[in-house]
């Protein structure tokens, strides 16, 4: 598998996307989620995406099936100890077809086509990112039909970097992402998502305290 996009729960509207638009990196479409009460801002790489989400409708949002994602959740306790992140990984472009690596139930939003899902992880804690896998894009995210030149060299995403108060022992879906290589944790006091477009960067933007963001290239 491999990264799809990560995610960071955030006020409405997101207005910690000013950050990220004063570093000159350019926003590309935003969306909603008809059924699941959340929309989100994006912002595009060539491999992958950034979303800003946040809750629209906590009436929608705290029904089923969407209430079991936990979406609502986490994001009503943001700044309140739980992991504001999420990360959606997806087959490799080279694969056919392929079951998540990890034990997943099985979600289906109303705007998805029928017959599609996607895969949410069991298992994981509140103090850990939630975790989805698609097994329907099988090209990198929106290629082609997103900005992706941005004024800093942020063009592919190397890595994704989760610290915070993780836990010790990370569950099967964590654990999954380490041993792909498309994630890694490290403890720390607070929750940062660390993106790095470089495999060993020399430059950096720390987006505290408007997004617990830091941008590496």
């Amino acid at each position: 598998m491999e990264l799809d996009h990560v995610f960071i729960l955030c006020d409405r509207g997101a207005p910690g996307a000013e950050a990220l638009l004063r570093l000159g990196v350019r926003e590309g479409s935003g969306n909603t989620h008809p059924g699941q009460g959340t929309a989100c801002r994006r912002f595009f790489f060539a491999n992958a995406y950034l979303e800003l989400l946040w809750v629209e409708d906590e009436a929608e949002a705290g029904s089923e099936p969407a209430k079991r994602t936990r979406l609502l959740d986490r994001w009503a306790l943001r700044r309140a100890g739980a992991c504001r992140f999420g990360v959606i990984a997806r087959l490799t472009v080279d694969e056919i077809d392929g079951p998540a690596p990890f034990p997943t139930w099985r979600y289906t939003p109303p705007y998805l086509p029928d017959g599609m899902a996607i895969g949410i992880a069991e298992g994981t804690l509140p103090s850990e990112p939630e975790i989805f896998y698609v097994d329907f894009q099988r090209s990198r995210a929106r290629a082609g039909q997103e900005p992706i030149d941005h004024a800093i060299p942020a063009t592919t995403l190397q890595r994704v970097l989760i610290s915070g108060p993780v836990p010790h022992d990370l569950s099967v879906a964590s654990r999954a992402l380490v041993a792909s290589g498309t994630v890694a944790f490290e403890e720390a006091p607070d929750y940062t998502l660390t993106l790095d477009f470089r495999s060993a960067p020399d430059a950096s933007a720390d987006l505290r305290p408007e997004l617990p963001l830091v941008l590496r290239w």
